[in-house]
């Protein structure tokens, strides 16, 4: 199976990878040089293309280059996390060219990717999701169509919001209890047994903050994109929120930059003397 592949950060690398042990044949393109993918955007060209860009910019620009040199009917399914709106203008644009788009942002990492344990969150055709699903089953163990063209983007700006919004929380939390004397570890001990747990306290807050390894692979650049992205849906659809939006401002504070692990945010917050 021929598929084509736009972006090779270390989403875009461990899909790559991922791809090619299944026994794929990949085509992979970039446009920073040293990824070792082909030299033109137009070589990705195949029945089905991924793209793994950072923003909506770069998807549109993908786009431009690609469409031309696309086979008739091909899919082209966007890992990338957008707007929604982006999104539907994209389905919009790639359909009248002939050709399916499908907005699919993932879940899991490049550990996940690497795995082939991602979940796709899907938005559009249902007919073209079921040409795309022998490739995107590579990568993903979990494939959940949640409705037509941006609905995947929706789904995955309010699990990002979650994200940013539990870790936020528990690193609050972990520093009241820790200031009252009880040590982070025993605290995540009762909490992950308890009600209180959260994949920021079961998976986030052990394997990347309390270990002191920040290798999670999402940076905090990204983490504040997201997030950013999933206040100006709130706003679009006159659904302001509160608390999530106070643990939004939180992530804009200059102590954590672009590129450090997003998973410092709650570092930062577990160290945070109150006044």
């Amino acid at each position: 199976m021929r598929i084509g592949l736009v972006g090779l950060g270390r989403m875009g690398g461990a899909m790559r990878q991922r791809l090619a042990e299944t026994g794929a044949e990949v085509v992979a393109y970039d446009i920073a040089p040293g990824h070792g993918g082909v030299a033109r955007l137009e070589e990705v060209a195949a029945p089905l293309v991924l793209l793994s860009l950072p923003d909506g910019k770069a998807v549109g620009a993908a786009l431009a280059g690609l469409l031309p040199a696309l086979p008739a009917g091909a899919v082209i399914a966007d890992t990338s996390t957008i707007s929604p709106l982006e999104a539907r203008d994209f389905a919009a644009r790639v359909a009248a060219a002939g050709h399916a788009y499908l907005d699919a942002p993932v879940s899991g990492g490049p550990a996940g990717a690497a795995a082939g344990t991602l979940t796709v969150m899907l938005g559009g055709d249902a007919a073209a999701l079921e040409r795309a699903r022998p490739g995107l089953e590579r990568i993903a163990a979990r494939i959940l169509h949640v409705g037509d063209s941006g609905a995947g983007q929706v789904a995955k700006l309010v699990n990002n919001l979650l994200v940013a919004t539990h870790l936020v929380v528990a690193g609050e939390a972990l520093r009241i209890g820790t200031a009252a004397g009880v040590p982070a570890e025993a605290l995540l001990a009762v909490v992950n047994a308890a009600s209180g747990r959260s994949a920021a306290t079961e998976v986030n807050l052990p394997r990347w903050v309390l270990s002191g390894s920040f290798d999670s692979g999402f940076t905090a650049g990204l983490m504040r994109k997201d997030a950013r992205l999933a206040l100006e849906l709130a706003r679009a659809v006159g659904a302001e929120p509160s608390a999530c939006g106070a643990a939004v401002a939180a992530w804009e504070t200059p102590a954590l930059p672009d590129d450090a692990d997003f998973n410092r945010i709650a570092a930062l917050l577990m160290q945070e003397e109150r006044a």
